[in-house]
């Protein structure tokens, strides 16, 4: 048995890696950034080839994208949150992205079947040079 945690740990740690990242996730697993949906970028990737296309998406705009500062605010065996930051060049808009998420993973024991991520849209939107009304 994988506990949330340990799965949480390898994900972060692998995110520089799409195909590392996205095998730790269940056939069906999910990657959910619900407020993405206001940036109108698909809020949420499914299954294995999804979440890879996502993370290599994100890295091709970002290549230093790497998690730091990962704070366990609550753990059980089948489910962790945290808290974890980013500080990378936007390559696009030559911006800072400096962004704090919060995470919450779900796993079956053995991979995760859902990582819910929620950020600040607006420091997002800045970084990436995306238009929000406000």
């Amino acid at each position: 048995m994988t506990t949330a945690n340990q799965l949480l740990q390898q994900y972060l740690g692998s995110i520089g890696s799409p195909a590392t990242a996205a095998a730790l996730f269940a056939d069906d697993g999910i990657l959910e950034l619900p407020y993405l949906a206001s940036l109108g970028i698909a809020p949420q990737a499914q299954g294995h080839a999804a979440i890879e296309g996502f993370i290599a998406s994100l890295l091709k705009k970002v290549p230093d994208f790497r998690f730091k500062n990962v704070r366990i605010q609550m753990e059980t065996s089948d489910q962790v949150f945290a808290e974890y930051d980013v500080e990378a060049v936007v390559v696009p808009s030559g911006r800072i992205y400096r962004q704090a998420y919060a995470g919450r993973l779900v796993t079956d024991g053995r991979k995760i079947t859902l990582l819910r991520e929620s950020l600040d849209t607006v420091a997002a939107a800045k970084a990436f040079g995306i238009a929000v009304s406000t």
